[in-house]
């Protein structure tokens, strides 16, 4: 695993839990608790994490932008050679709801392509990215924005979706494990992936190779609750992602596509 997806995900899982120990991390990540510690330095150089005895807890910079703007830069080429695959997924003249996410800005642009489309997004950036494009009819779910996420959430997103249909939702995921299936960092976000995957005819999940195996705080669905996954080549080498191979084998078992970018 590079250092990049290292420090993506153990961002996510310290600011996901508000605290979590060295060995947790070690556990969770298939690491040395040295690297853990080196990791957990460079983030807190950046103000993302403080370091505690023992482990690190999160900051308030999360709610300052320290979440998908420290995220987005990372892994660019991966999420972009990512978002191609999951556009090609999608036929002209579908109604899609376009999940929040740093992986999913890169769906955007290339849903763009796809046009003409009817696109409901569930974050701010990817609004951005969709306003104005030719073909492109513009939904943006109503709710709350989260800070540093801008995602959107809360009972007002909720109630929108309940009253929309969807030939497809392009998902993100903040982990896949074999036996825990689909979860998330935060229970507001899971709740609009619920609302998202019962209102859809289709679900094509996106996620990078550092999603597999990991186990995040609120679970989001079983795994064969989705009818597609989008990864990395990576995903299947036990070298870099020793949780990788055993995570697909459950999602091919569970009778989820798996599609390699």
């Amino acid at each position: 695993m590079s250092v990049a997806n290292r420090l993506d995900l153990t961002l996510r899982l310290v600011q996901g839990s508000g605290t979590l120990s060295v060995s947790e991390l070690s556990e969770r990540l298939g690491v040395s608790e040295m690297t853990v510690r080196r990791d957990l330095n460079a983030l807190e150089r950046q103000g993302l994490v403080r370091r505690v005895h023992g482990g690190a807890v999160a900051t308030r910079q999360r709610e300052e932008g320290g979440g998908f703007a420290a995220r987005e830069e990372w892994q660019t080429a991966t999420k972009d050679r990512l978002g191609a695959a999951v556009a090609a997924m999608v036929g002209p003249g579908s109604r899609v709801l376009l999940d929040a996410g740093t992986t999913t800005v890169h769906v955007a642009e290339h849903l763009a392509e796809r046009a003409p489309l009817t696109v409901a997004v569930l974050s701010l950036q990817t609004a951005t990215v969709l306003a104005d494009r030719p073909g492109i009819e513009l939904i943006v779910v109503g709710g709350l924005s989260r800070p540093g996420e801008r995602s959107l959430v809360g009972p007002l997103a909720l109630r929108t979706l309940e009253s929309l249909s969807f030939d497809c939702f392009v998902m993100s995921i903040g982990g896949v494990h074999a036996e825990r299936g689909w979860s998330e960092f935060s229970l507001d976000d899971a709740a609009v992936k619920q609302a998202g995957l019962a209102q859809s005819a289709r679900t094509v999940t996106v996620a990078d190779a550092t999603k597999l195996g990991v186990r995040a705080f609120s679970q989001v669905a079983p795994l064969g609750a989705v009818d597609h996954f989008v990864t990395d080549a990576a995903a299947a080498d036990p070298q870099t992602h020793p949780n990788g191979p055993s995570t697909l084998q459950a999602l091919r078992e569970s009778g989820v596509g798996i599609h390699l970018a």
